[in-house]
């Protein structure tokens, strides 16, 4: 029989504390192994449980959850689920947060009492059971990125860069486009977030990021130096007309249970730039993506992998490598530098 899931709950309320005990309690798989109410108390309560997966509040006295999220993050890597009312879709505590390294955050509902958790509670098992398979690295102290040259072709029509991730993917995504260079090629980026989040996430990256980062909208222009995002719940494709790429956005039907889909994306991809292209897969839970890639590497383009060492959730990597997409395997330190030179490739190398 399986170990269940050791849970710790943090959180200054103590309605919510034992409403969360509750939901947690009478799950099947899960044990909560301690609970807390501040981040002194937790750093002790977590040196004991020695916990799975931790659940996180953002206000509490003393430290904030967001600082203590560092800590962990940089101390005592484990799975974290930041539980707040601070951390609704949109909101930059919950970009934040998931840039520091939480696997996911969801909404106390109906405020900070958290009133009518009830209805989330399938919402809160879900990513409990997803963040329990999550592997995480010690963090290192942040340091400026230095920024990668450009690539001498990176001004040629009808060229492209692919990114898809899910599970862990916006910490990732921030480090890749850290080091683009301002005049970096055309990049379009699934990411699985739910609507509400995409526009402050891409926001933050175009503060963060010497290229233009933007939330994708139908017949934007592909070009060098803009990045496009998927908005949430529509997908993004990539179509050719006479002058080169464009974004279209599209409310098709979810694709392997998800919209955006990286498969969607990838699979235009392969049929509007065929080998004119370079697909990356990054940290994700689930198969999305595998398909596309597939379809992408048959049509001559270079596809690159996230090894398992540096993912998350090696998830959707491991199904595109599985299914005969990805031509190479990287850890994530060494994927920017490779995007690039696949992309100044392109022409050079021989076509499917």
């Amino acid at each position: 029989m399986a170990r269940p899931i050791r849970v710790v709950i943090v959180d200054d309320s103590a309605l919510m504390r034992e409403m969360l005990k509750d939901i947690l309690t009478n799950e099947p798989g899960i044990e909560v192994a301690g609970v807390a109410r501040d981040a002194a108390e937790a750093r002790q309560v977590i040196k004991v449980a020695n916990p799975d997966v931790v659940t996180l509040d953002v206000e509490m006295p003393g430290m904030d959850g967001l600082s203590f999220l560092e800590k962990i993050m940089t101390l005592r890597p484990t799975p974290v689920i930041m539980i707040s009312s601070l951390t609704r879709e949109g909101s930059d505590a919950a970009i934040r947060a998931l840039e520091l390294g939480a696997v996911d955050c969801l909404a106390k509902p109906g405020g900070s009492d958290g009133k009518g958790f009830e209805e989330t509670a399938r919402e809160l098992v879900t990513k409990i059971r997803v963040a329990a398979t999550a592997r995480l690295s010690m963090r290192r102290p942040p340091t400026a990125p230095a920024t990668l040259p450009a690539p001498r072709r990176a001004g040629i029509g009808g060229r492209l860069v692919a990114i898809g991730a899910s599970t862990g993917g916006v910490e990732r995504i921030r480090d890749v486009l850290a080091v683009m260079p301002a005049d970096c090629p055309p990049i379009v980026i699934t990411q699985h977030m739910g609507p509400g989040y995409v526009a402050s996430f891409a926001a933050r990256l175009d503060r963060l990021s010497a290229p233009a980062v933007q939330v994708a909208t139908h017949g934007a222009r592909l070009a060098p130096g803009l990045v496009y995002i998927a908005p949430g719940d529509r997908h993004l494709t990539v179509a050719r007309d006479g002058t080169g790429l464009v974004c279209h956005i599209q409310d098709s039907p979810p694709v392997t249970g998800h919209r955006p889909s990286v498969d969607v994306l990838f699979g235009s991809v392969a049929k509007a730039a065929g080998h004119n292209a370079v697909g990356v897969i990054l940290s994700g839970m689930g198969r999305d993506g595998a398909v596309g890639m597939k379809a992408m590497r048959d049509a001559g383009a270079h596809t690159i992998g996230e090894q398992e060492s540096s993912c998350v959730v090696y998830g959707m990597p491991r199904m595109a490598f599985e299914a005969g997409g990805v031509a190479v395997e990287l850890p994530l330190h060494q994927i920017p530098a490779e995007m690039l030179r696949a992309y100044d490739a392109i022409g050079e190398r021989p076509r499917a």
